[in-house]
């Protein structure tokens, strides 16, 4: 992010709508943009098309938002992301998630089970997935962060707490505000510096005063959802007011 910028700003490419060749075009606009950051949700198509947009684009993160982690193996996880961030020379964010699509579950054969399940494999995941990129050869490129995605305030803001670089919510500024708190306390009961973990959250802003509430609930990096027919005049209203 430029030092002249307040915030970051990045987008979510919703992908199931349309052409290859669509998407292509909306990614490459948002690049040009400027955007701090692409993101493709991970209902089974997207890692394909971030090895694509990987090679294609030039912003400084890109990666899914977020992974679910019952889709696959995690040492494969570990291992797609390491390729993909070689593949953006290093600029691969690892988004990963407990998973909420009871609909993709079902339809591809996986067991969906209970929050508490799923939440359970998130957490015997990470450090095999942490452990998995230590082995790759080549290793990644660049840092590669772990952003966790989701607002269970005793399980997976802990799990954020414990082993993310960025962590992305929903909800309106007020009760992100709140969660961040308890994601600040996590972080002081384990001995790490709350500062060290990014704030990120999927928004739908429409004016200046939306973008300041969102910036008083200490949000750090805009996510903006864009989808077909990908008109980015919000997207570039949003990051102008960064640079205001």
């Amino acid at each position: 992010m430029s030092a002249t910028r307040r915030f970051k700003v990045g987008v979510t490419i919703h992908p199931q709508q349309c052409t290859i060749g669509e998407l292509r075009d909306a990614w490459r606009r948002a690049d040009e943009l400027g955007v701090d950051s692409i993101w493709f949700w991970d209902h089974f198509f997207p890692l394909t098309v971030l090895a694509a947009a990987a090679v294609d684009t030039r912003a400084p993160q890109i990666g899914p938002m977020v992974t679910s982690i019952g889709y696959r193996n995690p040492d494969l996880i570990a291992y797609m992301a390491g390729t993909i961030d070689q593949l953006s020379g290093g600029r691969f964010v690892l988004g990963l998630g407990a998973g909420w699509s009871e609909r993709d579950y079902n339809e591809f054969g996986f067991q969906f089970g209970e929050a508490r399940d799923r939440l359970r494999t998130l957490k015997e995941a990470l450090p095999r997935i942490q452990e998995r990129i230590k082995k790759l050869k080549p290793g990644p490129a660049g840092a590669m962060p772990i952003l966790i995605g989701g607002g269970g305030e005793k399980v997976t803001l802990r799990l954020v707490a414990e082993h993310a670089q960025m962590w992305n919510a929903l909800g309106d500024p007020d009760e992100y505000a709140r969660k961040s708190k308890i994601l600040d306390e996590w972080c002081r009961r384990i001995g790490r510096d709350p500062r060290e973990i990014e704030r990120t959250a999927n928004v739908n802003v429409r004016s200046p005063r939306e973008v300041n509430e969102w910036l008083d609930a200490g949000l750090q990096h805009f996510v903006l959802r864009l989808a077909h027919p990908f008109d980015t005049k919000m997207l570039e209203r949003v990051l102008e007011q960064s640079r205001g």
